[in-house]
């Protein structure tokens, strides 16, 4: 019941929410009320504690669990960022090679995947994505999600999804170069090849810090280099 004025009352219907509506309601309320203002400050809180726990629990794998890791996260992103340039237009085989090295050049200081080869002494064979230590394949990450965000915000066409990729790539370089990193094309290569890592692993080879003790909801840059948005029209 609930009063009406003069003193009447009014019979209402009772609802039982879950757990996750309760959240959704929180999550997407007004926060000029003091009930919603202090859910969504602890949902803020909780988000930054499972982020500190992800982050230490990537800084505990060895350098080739990370690469592992962050190899299958940009296999994932990179199927996501292809779907979303599709939509963008990019269809044939040689538009998606090109759309590519936009990216490419964007990060990498106008090298395209065959300067990358050159750089790297890598054969023509061999992947530019399976020969890179931790450092390289997480920029690469953040060109990726970046350039697939912008995608889902403006849905550009085409020419302009080519220069949006390059020009992301060029603010992930820029975040690089301020926060003092190496550039990576200056990166070293790895003696061992992402393939390798995976065989070893499939064989279980004994390795340190195995990748199953850690799960990792997403790679982040530096707190100054997180609060970057990128706005490439």
């Amino acid at each position: 019941m609930i009063a009406l004025g003069k003193g009447g009352q009014r019979e209402v219907a009772d609802y039982r929410l879950s757990r996750y509506a309760c959240y959704l309601i929180v999550q997407n309320g007004d926060p000029s009320k003091s009930v919603i203002a202090a859910g969504q400050t602890y949902f803020a809180v909780q988000a930054r504690r499972q982020e500190l726990q992800d982050e230490a629990a990537f800084r505990s794998l060895g350098e080739d669990k990370q690469r592992l890791l962050l190899r299958r996260q940009l296999r994932e992103h990179n199927t996501d960022l292809a779907a979303a340039a599709k939509d963008a237009g990019v269809e044939k085989p040689v538009e998606y090679a090109v759309f590519q090295n936009h990216g490419y050049r964007g990060l990498y200081g106008g090298l395209g995947k065959q300067g990358i080869h050159s750089r790297k002494g890598l054969k023509k064979s061999q992947r530019i994505l399976d020969h890179m230590n931790a450092s390289e394949p997480a920029a690469n990450l953040f060109r990726a999600t970046q350039t697939e965000e912008n995608y889902a915000a403006k849905h550009p066409r085409q020419t302009q999804a080519n220069r949006v990729h390059f020009e992301v790539g060029q603010k992930v370089r820029q975040t690089i170069e301020e926060l003092g990193g190496i550039m990576p094309e200056n990166q070293p290569v790895p003696e061992k090849s992402i393939k390798q890592l995976e065989n070893e692993e499939q064989k279980g080879l004994p390795q340190p810090n195995s990748i199953k003790t850690a799960k990792i909801t997403a790679f982040r840059l530096p707190e100054k280099a997180a609060c970057t948005r990128f706005q490439a029209a």
